[in-house]
């Protein structure tokens, strides 16, 4: 039996094992983290989630302090992206949980109206291929036919492409603002419109931009101003700036917000409700952005979102000026990726790749994208995704300096390949009809050099393997990747 350790001796090693994690705060990961760079909103954070911190969102007739937080805050959000009192809204654990609900509230509905279809039929959900992962997620957990449409070369979705898809067996059409991968704004207007004219429902995913979009200068009309958009999804722990997980997806109409619950009284326990997912929810979250949102409110989000714009003209201009390197299709928001500039001759480009590794050794973080290739054969190029966030205007001329220096670098430096590794693979037999066990896909790894992932990590080479294998194989190595992390 083992014995417990001291309160100190747990939280030192708690430390020590932070040490080891790149930094959440300062700006220097532009990914995955949202620091406003302000100490008194993740002060107030803090407070507000330790006070909350034993409640259980399950059941808020027991804490009713619940309910008012969640009303407050879905009026917040609401409010902004122009929904008028006939939207209706839930807080969720984050972005990926507001897009499988809008999903499966769709298809319900979708059943429900056509009952015949339904019962051969299964319906489909449109999107461009750079809306976000979930949704492709949402379409396997729900049994929806997946139909992505091809984008252009540098990722920007045209109307007419996806209006093509619509018919009456599509459930739910998914437009992004902004599209994560390239940070463009779909076109919404265009194909909200089409939607509502076949009686198709329109989901607008700005779990991404939700929070700034309202305050962005210059943003064509995206939300509940828009005629057909039916849902948005927004989270507050991207720049609503909350720690994780808080989001909030509205549903035009009430009967719509009321198909995303679950409730039965079909069981000898207490009457069960739920208006997400989850059953037991952690309150934490939902306070810190409650919390934030009434600290912060309208004037302190505009303040912060004109601090992202002047950040974001600054690296867009230093872009252009780095040779070799491009800004990827026409972002808008808070968010922007770079390309090699295919212009210029092989011997003057900037791999993104290998800039995202040259970076990481001066501290700096930024996301690798792998280059895909979409069903009509056009191909996105690799990239470099970069978040950016108000916290970076303070150090942006450390960042523009080290982005210059990664750049002359690796100018010229051949892309990493992975061609050699996907040979042999194929050459083992895998491919799309045939990927490896968890054993086999472990030992492949291993062979490779990328059973174990270090800080700092160089990915370029992981990230080229990716694009060159099936993506089922590809599938298989990375969760292996990722499980193994885990294992006891």
């Amino acid at each position: 039996m083992t014995p417990g350790r001291t309160v100190s001796d747990i939280l030192t090693r708690l430390k020590t094992l932070r040490a080891a994690d790149a930094p959440t705060q300062g700006g220097r990961v532009l990914a995955y983290v949202y620091d406003s760079g302000r100490e008194r909103v993740d002060f107030l954070a803090a407070e507000a989630a330790e006070i909350t911190r034993p409640l259980n969102g399950l059941d808020p007739t027991v804490f009713p302090s619940v309910a008012t937080m969640e009303r407050e805050l879905i009026g917040f959000v609401r409010r902004n992206v122009h929904g008028n009192r006939h939207v209706y809204g839930t807080v969720t654990s984050g972005g990926t949980e507001s897009c499988l609900l809008a999903v499966k509230t769709a298809r319900d509905l979708w059943r429900r109206e056509n009952p015949d279809a339904a019962a051969t039929t299964r319906p489909r959900l449109v999107a461009p291929d750079t809306a976000h992962a979930a949704f492709r997620k949402a379409a396997g957990l729900f049994d929806l036919e997946w139909d992505p449409v091809p984008c252009g070369p540098d990722g920007t979705a045209h109307a007419e492409d996806i209006i093509d898809h619509l018919d009456s067996d599509v459930a739910l059409v998914v437009v992004s603002a902004p599209s994560y991968p390239t940070g463009t704004i779909d076109p919404i207007a265009e194909v909200a419109a089409a939607a509502a004219a076949r009686g198709i429902r329109c989901h607008v995913d700005a779990c991404f931009g939700g929070l700034v979009l309202p305050w962005w200068p210059g943003v064509p009309d995206w939300d509940f101003r828009v005629r057909g958009v039916t849902s948005i999804s927004a989270d507050l722990h991207k720049f609503g700036y909350a720690p994780k997980g808080v989001s909030v997806l509205l549903h035009r109409g009430r009967r719509q917000h009321r198909a995303q619950f679950f409730a039965t009284a079909r069981w000898p326990g207490y009457p069960v409700v739920n208006p997400t997912l989850l059953g037991s929810r952690s309150v934490s979250p939902l306070a810190a952005g409650w919390a934030i949102t009434q600290y912060l409110g309208d004037d302190g989000f505009a303040e912060l979102t004109a601090t992202i714009a002047r950040v974001a003209q600054a690296i867009v201009a230093e872009v252009a000026s780095i040779r070799g390197l491009m800004v990827l299709g026409n972002p808008v928001g808070p968010a922007i990726t770079v390309a090699a500039d295919t212009h210029l001759h092989v011997a003057e480009r900037v791999d993104p790749h290998r800039l995202a590794d040259e970076l990481g050794r001066f501290g700096w973080r930024i996301q690798h994208q792998p280059g895909f290739t979409q069903s009509d054969g056009t191909r996105i190029p690799r990239s470099a995704h970069l978040t950016l966030t108000p916290v970076l205007e303070e150090s942006l001329p450390e960042f523009l300096t080290a982005l210059v220096a990664a750049a002359d670098s690796v100018r010229g430096k051949p892309p990493a390949s992975g061609a050699l590794g996907a040979f042999a693979l194929r050459a083992l037999g895998y491919s799309e009809n045939r990927v490896p066990s968890p054993r086999a896909a472990a030992i492949l790894l291993r062979l490779a050099g990328a059973g174990t992932v270090r800080p700092n990590q160089p990915m370029a080479g992981l990230m080229a393997l990716i694009e060159e294998l099936p993506a089922p194989v590809a599938e298989v190595l990375l969760i292996e990747v990722l499980a193994q992390l885990t294992e006891p």
